[in-house]
């Protein structure tokens, strides 16, 4: 479990099934870009395959509780982690965590947007994933079409590495152009210190 001040990442579980399915349903027009299980089946398959991701160690999902009233709001993951092929003698052979991982599936409820839980979200996973794994990268993607996450990316510290033609399925069961950005190991701090500012103005 990752905590901050206003949230918690609670590792994902069938008990979080129905926060989630009244997390997207109360407003399906947010999802244009993004996956996002409407109803208690899809809910119950979304939760059950990115288990089997934990369970094959691509994958860390978390369900985005608020601590306030204990509410569900939303989902995000740590995936595609990558273990590199060290040589022995080199540091960081045979160690368990991963080198370099993602940071997606992330969507929130109506209420949660623009508020500080994505912040809070992304302050939370880079600092575990640079202070505790000691990753050497974070990458994420987003939609081409997607400005907000865009935007949000950028604000962050993200760097634009190029676009993905044809990366992957879509919301709307086309082929997306995914934008590609990414944090490495030495900009950690600065991204910390902006991360940071955002979450106490909120």
């Amino acid at each position: 479990m990752l905590q901050g001040r206003h949230f918690r990442l609670e590792p994902l579980a069938h008990r979080h099934v129905d926060g989630l399915v009244a997390a997207a349903a109360a407003d399906p027009s947010l999802y244009q870009w993004s996956p996002v299980p409407q109803g208690k089946t899809a809910t119950t398959s979304y939760v059950e395959t990115a288990l089997a991701w934990r369970d094959a160690r691509t994958a860390v999902p978390f369900a985005i509780v608020h601590l306030g009233d204990g509410a569900v709001i939303g989902s995000t993951s740590f995936w595609n982690l990558e273990r590199w092929a060290w040589p022995q003698g080199h540091p960081r052979h045979g160690l368990n965590p991963p080198d370099a991982c993602e940071i997606g599936y992330t969507w929130l409820t109506g209420s949660a947007i623009r508020t500080a839980a994505n912040t809070e979200a992304k302050l939370l996973m880079l600092t575990h994933a640079f202070e505790t794994w000691q990753v050497l990268r974070v990458c994420f993607h987003t939609d081409a079409r997607n400005q907000r996450s865009r935007a949000a990316l950028e604000r962050i510290g993200g760097k634009f590495e190029g676009i993905l033609r044809a990366h992957r399925m879509a919301a709307d069961y086309i082929p997306r152009d995914s934008m590609r950005f990414s944090i490495v190991l030495a900009e950690w701090p600065e991204v910390k210190r902006r991360l940071g500012k955002l979450v106490s103005r909120i």
